[in-house]
């Protein structure tokens, strides 16, 4: 490992605050030491109050801030003398930790302080760096952890056995510190962490490189660094059977889950090892994990074998819980599978995602510790104590209400304009997972993050339509929900005038695609957790037809006939189906200024009044359609199928 200390970057960063952001940062773009929010830095500095009065101040990374992100205001400032008080007390449970700590924050607007402030405060040194480097890990979790960690640092760092994070580890850390430990410079947490410290923030971030790379050479001289694959056989791409497998984990949780294949090689290779029960069945790499990635990994597709497993494990330890959990979730959150590889679950894209990452860098550590002599995990007894910590409970029943469809998957076509894609964005805004399709390429680049997969695909062509679905369950696991948007509206022409080809090209894209896209979902909506659901965006021409758009009327009647025909036939599946009814939406791809002036004239009439031409004299605008949209796939149309909705301001012709 080598130091990433930029001079002209570190320039750009004013005073001990500002390096101890750049530093931060640097730890944070190296995965293997720290991972989504994983990781403590701190700095302490003096700072005056409003009386002119200088106060000692320990500035610590605050709670939700991501090192690889964090800002000035990610530290939440606390008074230094407060927490070397409080770690000379005998007790402190973890819920009065946490209150000391905010009444000693001096920002009330600042984070919370992170759970081992006071372990920062005592140490001697003006910059402190926690990571939780894998090569660290992988010498701990072993038989012989403590002997490998004595053999790389010798007298440089002071070792501390395991003890839960908080308070009694900073106490354990204190009462070792009482001792002659002058010439250390850095803590090894076994099981837990490495933490470096120094009177600069380029002294302790260096420490830190140094640290993990003589655990990485020593890891290299003994064979246990470099862990090859030989694993050439890619995972099964079967959206059936991840479909069935995301419906019974989301079961299991009580709530949809989202489901993540991830295609890595060297997680192919290990969910295929003879030995993987007993390495994966211990527990994690480190505690900190087993919030994101729960114990132990599922092993196949038994999920409600998993989900008594777990069940037997919480009654084994309950007595410790100080109180009840907010909810006992026994589901999955990884799964190995020798033909579907590594999968991962969550609640949302995002921690599917996390489990991922993390899982991802905890293969490596368990096969480097087996090289060293066997990879050996912390007793379950602690594992349960972090996994059902209050501190984390208490965040739970602190955590914003979850959105209606969070953890569903929708599929929208014609997702790059218009009513589609204001559906994608009020879908997205209730929490679902979004598969957006269309022709357009620049689909692929609409939405930052990873809740949108956008797809370019030509949904009349049955190939890329199959396929984007494969990606889709790939994915996110499976589907709930499809938005049929995408259409063309030609230029107005009679009937005696009308074109062949053209009639043909409007009923392939308005009519025959999706018939063949709702062949294609139809046996992954019947495995949608909450039932599969279909919003077909129809048109006011279905009932009450315009001169001039016969084409585009007979195909959107076709396609509303076909709706009623599959809520009569998919009801028994659990999949309703519902047609909205759009009028005058002017803000879509396929109204033109062109076509805009045209339709006005044939009625007579300027634009403008043409445009608000309806009951309630109002214009309707996509984001109107999606609205409906997404209330018509949510909960509230849980009892709905069969239905026509006209999203129009109100039509004499219709009404």
């Amino acid at each position: 490992m080598q130091s990433l200390w930029d001079d002209r970057e570190a320039a750009q960063y004013d005073g001990d605050l500002g390096l101890r952001v750049y530093t931060s940062r640097l730890l944070g773009r190296d995965p293997g030491l720290v991972l989504h929010g994983g990781g403590n830095t701190s700095v302490k500095a003096t700072r005056r109050d409003i009386t002119g009065e200088e106060i000692d101040v320990l500035y610590i990374k605050g709670s939700g801030w991501d090192l690889t992100t964090i800002e000035p205001q990610g530290f939440a400032p606390v008074r230094l003398q407060r927490l070397i008080a409080l770690s000379g007390l005998d007790e402190l449970s973890d819920d009065q930790m946490a209150a000391e700590l905010r009444v000693a924050t001096l920002d009330p607007a600042a984070p919370s302080p992170s759970v081992e402030a006071i372990l920062h405060a005592i140490l001697p040194a003006r910059f402190v760096d926690h990571t939780h480097a894998d090569a660290l890990i992988s010498l701990t979790n072993t038989p012989a952890g403590e002997e490998h960690v004595r053999d790389v640092y010798g007298d440089d760092a002071l070792i501390v056995p395991y003890v839960m994070p908080g308070f009694a580890l900073a106490r354990l850390v204190a009462r070792m510190l009482s001792g002659n430990h002058g010439g250390i410079s850095g803590l090894v947490l076994m099981n837990h962490g490495l933490v470096t410290f120094g009177d600069t923030a380029r002294e302790s971030y260096e420490r830190m490189v140094e640290f993990v790379d003589r655990a990485e050479r020593y890891l290299g001289g003994r064979g246990a660094w470099w862990i090859p694959s030989n694993e050439t056989r890619p995972p099964a791409e079967d959206r059936i059977a991840l479909s069935e497998l995301r419906l019974a984990v989301s079961r299991a949780a009580g709530t949809p889950m989202i489901l993540r294949s991830c295609l890595d090689q060297q997680a192919a290779s290990f969910a295929r090892r003879p030995d993987l029960a007993s390495l994966t069945q211990q527990g994690p790499a480190t505690p900190d994990h087993v919030i994101r990635t729960k114990r132990i990994p599922l092993l196949g597709r038994d999920v409600e074998a998993y989900a008594e497993t777990y069940r037997a494990y919480f009654e084994r330890h309950r007595a410790r819980l100080a109180s009840d959990p907010v909810m006992l979730d026994p589901a999955p959150r990884v799964i190995l599978d020798t033909e579907l590889g590594l999968l991962t679950a969550g609640k949302s894209v995002r921690e599917a995602m996390i489990a991922a990452d993390i899982y991802l860098r905890t293969i490596p550590i368990i096969l480097r510790s087996e090289a060293l002599g066997g990879y050996r995990a912390l007793p379950e007894s602690e594992i349960f104590d972090v996994e059902y910590w209050s501190l984390e409970q208490a965040k739970l029943r602190n955590a914003r209400r979850p959105g209606l469809l969070q953890g569903e998957v929708a599929l929208v076509t014609g997702a790059a304009s218009g009513i589609g894609r204001a559906c994608v964005d009020a879908l997205r805004e209730r929490g679902a997972a979004v598969i957006a399709l269309d022709v357009d390429p620049a689909i692929e680049a609409m939405w930052p993050g990873e809740e949108v997969l956008g797809l370019t695909c030509d949904v009349t062509d049955d190939a890329a339509v199959d396929d984007a679905l494969g990606q889709g369950v790939a994915a996110y696991g499976g589907l709930d929900m499809l938005i049929l948007n995408a259409g063309i509206f030609p230029s107005g022409a009679s009937i005696a005038g009308l074109d062949a080809s053209e009639w043909d090209t409007v009923m392939r894209v308005n009519l025959d695609a999706n018939v063949s896209l709702m062949r294609l979902a139809h046996p992954l909506l019947c495995m949608a957790p909450r039932g599969g659901r279909v919003c077909v965006i129809g048109s006011k021409n279905v009932p009450a037809p315009g001169p001039g758009a016969a084409a585009y009327s007979a195909s959107k009647a076709a396609l509303t006939q076909v709706a009623r025909v599959a809520a009569l036939e998919w009801g028994r599946d659990g999949i309703r189906v519902n047609v909205l009814h759009p009028n005058a939406v002017f803000d879509t791809g396929i109204w033109t200024d062109e076509i805009l002036a045209d339709r006005a004239a044939r009625y007579g009439m300027g634009v403008e009044e043409y445009k608000r031409n309806n009951v309630l004299g109002v214009t309707v605008s996509s984001r109107d359609v999606a609205e409906v949209a997404a209330a018509v796939l949510g909960p509230a149309f849980a009892k709905t199928t069969g239905a026509q909705i006209p999203v129009d301001g109100g039509n004499e012709r219709v009404i």
